[in-house]
């Protein structure tokens, strides 16, 4: 009884943990086998997209996922993210309840203070409803549409759009607001984000190891 009780409360851990947790106990590392393209279906969302940055999210050393970020050929100026579309894609290393996805990522949500309580009961159910149960290895991706909403796909298959703009803004802040609970992961992710002028170098963007 007291095995299957831990069980279940790591299992819980985990699942708030997947959505950037902030416990102060997390890492980010160097993502091993970043992606070297988007799948089809999501770069007709993504024209001329670009690796921007991209890294691991553990949590007690357990690897949750790994996650890149892809821009168009504006960019993306850290100051003002959602000005231009980009995706946001996390390749999941553990199996995971969709319905607890969707749950980490509005307790994500409030915590930023984005959203009314009708928003967020709103979001918390749409979300529910769209993100599949997860395995190692799977992929899910989301695009940022600026005015319009995102669109989520599984393994490069369209799940659905959230026609919602705020929703939208508010979900991906979970990465991309300074206020982040993973604040380096946020950095990787930006790292090589911002167009540079021709014959400017761009940095590697595989971070060092930090923790926190």
């Amino acid at each position: 009884m007291l095995r299957a009780t831990l069980r279940r409360k790591l299992h819980r851990l985990l699942s708030r943990a997947i959505v950037l947790c902030g416990l102060g106990i997390a890492a980010t590392l160097p993502a091993l086998a970043g992606p070297t393209s988007l799948p089809a279906a999501v770069a007709a969302d993504m024209p001329g997209a670009r690796l921007a940055g991209e890294g691991s999210f553990r949590w007690m050393g357990l690897k949750i996922y790994d996650a890149a970020l892809w821009v168009g050929d504006s960019g993306l100026d850290p100051g003002t993210p959602f000005a231009h579309r980009f995706a946001l894609d996390l390749a999941y290393a553990r199996n995971l309840q969709g319905k607890k996805i969707a749950q980490a990522s509005s307790e994500q949500i409030e915590k930023l203070g984005e959203g009314s309580p009708g928003q967020l009961e709103a979001w918390t159910r749409r979300m529910e409803q769209l993100f599949p149960d997860v395995a190692e290895r799977t992929h899910i991706t989301g695009v940022y549409l600026p005015g319009r909403g995102a669109n989520f796909y599984r393994d490069g298959k369209r799940l659905g759009e959230i026609a919602d703009p705020d929703f939208a803004r508010a979900f991906f802040s979970i990465w991309l607001d300074p206020r982040t609970s993973a604040p380096d992961l946020r950095t990787a992710l930006l790292r090589n984000a911002v167009n540079r002028p021709a014959g400017v170098a761009v940095d590697n963007p595989t971070p060092p190891s930090t923790a926190r």
